[in-house]
């Protein structure tokens, strides 16, 4: 089933959860604010999108401030510390994140993403 990784106060993340309305898609939904996914969900989440942790991260957070994430790398050897801060701050983490039913997924902050959806 799809899964989207929702929070309700964000206008992309209800423009997703409208569109799969919109189109008869049943999913389920995952505040990751209130239930932030581990550090392995986040690995297998990455995969399927074929992104870094830094492609889906709100560098703009004041927490990302805080923790200096602009000056951190982005190289495989950064990896395990950008999904560390991912897992600890579910608020660094970009939304909707949409995990379809056939595997794959999509960041779906713009219409070309939503229209991926169906």
């Amino acid at each position: 089933m799809t899964e989207i990784w929702h929070n309700p106060r964000c206008t992309k993340s209800r423009a997703a959860t409208a569109r799969l309305d919109a189109t008869g898609v049943a999913y389920t939904v995952r505040r990751y604010l209130d239930d932030p996914p581990t550090v392995e969900e986040l690995r297998t989440v990455l995969t399927r999108l074929g992104a870094e942790p830094w492609d889906i991260t709100r560098t703009g957070e004041p927490i990302a401030k805080e923790l200096g994430l602009a000056g951190w790398g982005r190289t495989a050897a950064d990896r395990e510390q950008w999904l560390d801060a991912l897992a600890r701050h579910p608020k660094l983490i970009q939304r909707p994140i949409v995990l379809t039913a056939d595997g794959g997924a999509v960041l779906a902050r713009d219409e070309a993403a939503l229209r991926s959806l169906g």
